[in-house]
């Protein structure tokens, strides 16, 4: 890029004060990929290259449809039916043609994220399902990249940077904001519960920014904190944001177990299949013979259980779901969601005759 043409594009960034050359020099040289060219996508990734990124990925393997179009202002009508990753990359290249675009035309997934995060500095999270969500954040935990996250829900929108250590060393991620993922029907997208168009554009331009805050090290990123945005009452607000006392030991630790896990089974189990046991019933049947009783919590979370039972945390269940010979299962965990979800999933893969049961409530209720 020439001298000069270089100097009047990004004229009013070196105009800035506290910016000037040596910040947009540190845009040119980052690389940054933005996972989901929708809603929250499209929006960063025009103003990551407007504002000179020197190279953004772009990764979805999705269409443009004709819904796409009230929100996803980068498509036009003509571009129904086309990958949404090539549309992207071809418009972003027109808009700044001096930056590197590449696109890849499919999911990211756990046979393919750690080499692709690998390549990049920062990550940008712009999918709308919680099995993404957790696989994102995972493999960049693993990788120690910075991960700048968003979400909307009809009138909402959330904002929070991840994995990056504050000043006094202390880093969380999106398991500290969501130790495990709501049932599907708390937490509809909006192809079923709608979404105001003009939010996911104002969610992804400040994913924009906070992307631009880490490169440069300008201003303060939302590390460590939530914002939410409400934007019918045109308000916001931080909730400060701490380590879990299971967020790490609850995600895989090592790239064989993260390859293992099942993301999908983690979020989209069907909690309608299992039965859940009240407490008095759960300790009648756990004194029964033929049954194995199973501790799904991470190890390291009290209270302790003072019957006889074995220890298998949901994480490593996800991973590897061992056969049982007892013809009754009993499934506990703190308070009875990731029970339910581990039940269900040790029903799933025996399909067998056994009986798999929930504690209704956890060990709280016991």
């Amino acid at each position: 890029m020439e001298e000069q043409a270089y100097k009047e594009r990004y004229s009013r960034h070196l105009l800035l004060r506290g910016f000037g050359a040596a910040a947009q020099q540190k845009l040119l040289a980052a690389k940054v990929l933005v996972i989901g060219a929708g809603g929250l996508g499209c929006p960063a990734l025009q103003y990551l290259a407007a504002a000179g990124i020197g190279q953004i990925g772009i990764v979805d393997d999705d269409v443009v449809s004709l819904s796409n179009l009230q929100r996803q202002v980068i498509y036009k009508a003509a571009d129904v039916g086309q990958k949404k990753a090539s549309i992207a990359a071809a418009r972003l290249l027109e808009l700044n043609p001096h930056i590197q675009i590449i696109p890849y035309l499919f999911r990211v997934d756990t046979g393919n994220a750690l080499s692709l995060f690998s390549a990049y500095d920062i990550i940008v999270d712009g999918t709308d399902n919680f099995a993404s969500r957790y696989l994102i954040n995972d493999a960049c935990v693993l990788l120690n990249k910075p991960l700048v996250f968003a979400a909307v829900f009809q009138y909402e929108g959330q904002l929070a940077v991840f994995n990056v250590a504050d000043q006094k060393g202390v880093k969380t991620n999106y398991r500290d904001l969501f130790e495990s993922p709501p049932a599907a029907e708390d937490a509809p997208d909006c192809n079923e519960a709608g979404v105001l168009g003009i939010l996911p554009g104002t969610m992804g331009v400040m994913q924009a920014t906070e992307v631009i805050k880490l490169i440069t090290g300008l201003g303060k990123p939302l590390v460590n904190r939530l914002l939410i945005y409400q934007s019918l009452d045109a308000e916001s607000y931080t909730v400060q944001l701490t380590p879990g006392k299971n967020t790490l030991q609850a995600a895989p630790q090592t790239r064989e177990a993260f390859v293992k896990t099942n993301y999908e089974w983690f979020c989209n189990v069907t909690p309608q299949a299992v039965e859940e046991l009240e407490p008095d019933r759960f300790e009648e049947i756990a004194e029964q013979a033929d049954v194995r009783v199973i501790d799904v919590r991470e190890f390291g979370e009290y209270p302790e259980a003072d019957f006889e039972h074995v220890q298998i945390p949901l994480s490593a269940l996800l991973r590897d779901t061992p056969e049982f010979k007892e013809s009754k299962i009993l499934v506990f965990c703190q308070s009875g969601k990731r029970s339910m979800q581990a039940a269900a999933l040790i029903k799933e893969k025996l399909k067998t005759h056994q009986e798999v049961y929930s504690l209704k409530g956890g060990i709280l209720n016991l």
